[in-house]
């Protein structure tokens, strides 16, 4: 992407920077690039093919760049898969419309896909089986913009204004589950504490699919067949 199409993008970007994504539009992107509505069309089909390489834009700035003779050893399947989720939180907290956005649209710019693609692939370097891999990475990408994604939009508050602690006290008493959890109910003070454990987890699946227990492992028995 370069040239008018490179700075209709940057347009489009600015503004959802500053009106939120309700206020890109193809108008309001003419009009800040300098041009006519009709004229934008020579360039971008439409709207939707604007928000598809928003997308793409987003997603490919979180990629590194291609190893080199002086970059040293590649990363780790597991440093590129926390590295990417590590990028794609701090993308969205500076731009919070982002969320919404990378929920609902696929990714189908050639950006965006080799985004996805560095997750196969790490998926792949770590010993996953192929066909368990495009459900790994749905259960990657989905808890990363998902957690994110409640971060920017209020869903996950704390101090006072924590309903977790409040929510388990009815009229007629409390919730069991809420009474026993009650000390633990509110969230931390730093968010980040929890998203690397959650990524820890994510670690740990990928690990079992890659190194599935036998039944001999999870303790259970087989009937002996000649009892």
């Amino acid at each position: 992407m370069g040239g008018r199409r490179e700075e209709i993008l940057d347009a489009a970007l600015a503004i959802a920077d500053e009106r939120g994504l309700d206020g890109v539009s193809m108008r309001a992107v003419a009009e800040r690039v300098g041009v006519t509505p009709m004229a934008l069309y020579r360039h971008v089909s439409g709207k939707a093919e604007l928000l598809d390489a928003m997308v793409g834009h987003l997603l490919s700035a979180l990629l590194p760049p291609d190893a080199g003779p002086d970059q040293g050893p590649a990363q780790r399947w597991e440093e590129g898969l926390a590295a990417l989720a590590r990028g794609f939180r701090a993308m969205v907290l500076r731009h919070p419309w982002a969320a919404p956005l990378l929920f609902s649209r696929p990714a189908v710019t050639p950006d965006a896909a080799r985004a996805v693609d560095a997750i196969y692939t790490a998926l792949t370097e770590a010993g996953v089986p192929d066909r368990e891999v495009p459900r790994l990475e749905r259960l990657i990408t989905t808890f990363v913009i998902g957690f994110v994604a409640s971060e920017v939009s209020g869903r996950f508050t704390s101090g006072s204004l924590d309903p977790r602690g409040r929510r388990g006290r009815l009229p007629e008493g409390d919730l069991p589950g809420h009474a026993r959890i009650k000390p633990w109910l509110h969230l931390p003070d730093d968010l980040a504490i929890e998203f690397e454990a959650d990524l820890d987890d994510i670690m740990r699946l990928i690990e079992a699919a890659v190194h599935p227990r036998t039944d001999s492992e999870s303790g259970s028995s087989t009937p002996d067949s000649s009892a």
